[in-house]
């Protein structure tokens, strides 16, 4: 028999990743003198930010605002190198954070977890990791990302291929050189650009798969010296406030005058103005309308194609296959990605597009990829920018089984409904964040989003234990009203 098995790990509150949510999620319970621990699959912090470590990978936020609020002293002594760092950096960062607190020693480091069970009879869960260990706590609360669950074994025949395939949100720290390579890259969203732009200068081929068409906004990145963080140092609390209190959790919202009360001269200036500053101003504050008329929509739209047409030299095949229409979506109601020369790309010889909607993917083959034409296309290096099970696909994957044996698996598979993205009924005392239906689950700065959820789990549970309440569980009425009232949001919007 395995002592180290059969041992129980008793805690007051557990916690479930060790990212932007998680360190924040245990600094709190810890402050308030509970005994708590946080699990990681992973060997270091950062969540998003451990695994997504592909070429190109970096904020779409700026760094004075994709920050902690609970510490000041800690955002004036980091010191960001650039508009919108890198990965390594941000890794970096968010291991400066949990040194500064001392987290680490309550984190266990490469440790999945396997399922999560509650028992009526104790009020309290039981989790199993994947090696077998066990843990009892009072307190759940799964901050286990967003993005966590990336699309994998999405061809048939991936695994015949010769060469290495490399997925974007599984990125090897050991991966090889890209220098001189025959390479291929599945996928045009925010990863995909961000993969594309990067690597074209050093591979030696590269084709691109490209299905659904973006639209783009131009990143305006830069260094950061000394004076500038200073700048945003003593400016911290007017930041943050703009922060904790705009739209999507930035530090401009949509602020200029409406629409109908503006000429066309001035819509252009406005549009002009947010999309030469380089961030996501120009989808999040500028014309709130975009998101519920469409005419309005599509003169935004028109705005960015245009944009479009022109960097890339208006060759009609390249704009047919990379420009969205209006048949397509419009402006802003996908995620918009920051790109930096990403159109340029496909002007280059050594770039070739290969459009998947006239001949899809059939398969993967020992040489590389054939499509639906019968082409075999050869490679040296297959790059996976697939996308992700978003939302809901990390907390799917662990086998939580609430009041009755239910599981929010199957349960999730039916219908997914949530309360403000804490909690579902049924399940007490499993609290969620990043999870689907809670406000500005994706249209947000994570960090300020993320921050509010896990403020609120803290406060509950805080509440809770004051009061002598050793349950927590929102009610199937309120979870309804919460599911209604979304829906009803989204009645207006041209989603």
């Amino acid at each position: 028999m395995n002592a180290a098995v059969d041992k129980v790990t008793v805690l007051d509150a557990m916690v479930i990743g060790a990212g932007v949510a998680g360190l924040y999620q245990l600094h709190n319970l810890r402050k308030m003198g509970l005994k708590v621990r946080a699990y990681e699959t992973a060997t270091g912090v950062g969540g998003t930010w451990y695994w997504n470590r592909y070429p190109g990978a970096r904020f779409d936020s700026q760094a004075e605002i994709y920050q902690y609020w609970f510490d000041e002293e800690m955002y004036k002594s980091w010191q960001p190198s650039e508009r919108f760092p890198a990965q390594p950096e941000t890794e970096e960062w968010l291991n400066y954070v949990a040194d500064r607190h001392d987290l680490k020693k309550d984190i266990q480091f490469s440790t999945r977890i396997a399922s999560a069970h509650y028992d009526e009879g104790t009020e309290r869960w039981n989790i199993t990791t994947e090696a077998g260990e066990k843990i009892n706590t009072q307190f759940l609360i799964a901050c286990c990302g967003m993005l966590s669950a990336p699309l994998e074994n999405r061809f048939k025949g991936q695994e015949t291929f010769k060469g290495d395939t490399y997925l974007t949100g599984k990125w090897p720290k050991d991966a090889t050189s890209l220098k001189g390579k025959r390479v291929a890259v599945i996928g045009t969203g925010a990863t995909g650009i961000q993969v594309i732009q990067t690597i074209a200068p050093e591979v030696g081929s590269m084709k691109i798969f490209c299905r659904t068409p973006q639209y783009i906004i131009p990143m305006n990145n830069r260094k950061y010296t000394e004076e500038d963080w200073a700048y945003w140092c003593e400016r911290y609390n007017e930041t943050k406030d703009k922060v904790m209190n705009s739209f999507a959790g930035f530090d401009y919202d949509f602020t200029e005058k409406a629409w109908a009360d503006s000429t066309e001269e001035e819509r252009q200036a406005v549009l002009e103005k947010h999309w030469e500053g380089g961030s996501l101003s120009l989808w999040l504050a500028t014309y709130s309308e975009i998101f519920f008329d469409e005419k309005i929509g599509e003169e935004v739209s028109e705005f960015v194609r245009k944009k479009m047409r022109a960097r890339l030299g208006n060759d009609p095949k390249l704009c047919d296959l990379l420009i969205p229409t209006a048949d397509d979506y419009t402006f802003g109601t996908h995620r918009v990605p920051l790109e930096t020369n990403y159109l340029e790309v496909y002007l280059q010889d050594n770039v070739e597009p290969v459009d998947c909607n006239a001949s899809p993917i059939q398969e993967f083959v020992p040489e590389g990829i054939k499509t639906a034409d019968g082409t075999i296309h050869e490679f040296d290096v297959i790059i996976l920018a697939t996308g992700f099970d978003a939302g809901s696909g990390a907390l799917s994957r662990i086998d939580f089984r609430g009041r009755d044996n239910r599981s929010l698996k199957d349960q999730w598979q039916q219908e997914i409904t949530t309360a403000m993205g804490l909690q579902v009924h049924g399940y007490p005392n499993l609290f969620t964040t990043g999870a689907p239906l809670a406000p500005s689950a994706a249209l947000c700065n994570m960090t300020t989003c993320l921050q509010y959820q896990v403020d609120w789990i803290t406060n509950c549970v805080d509440y809770a234990l004051k009061n002598g309440k050793k349950t927590v569980e929102v009610s199937k009425a309120v979870e309804d009203a919460w599911v209604k009232h979304v829906m009803k949001l989204l009645e207006p919007t041209s989603l």
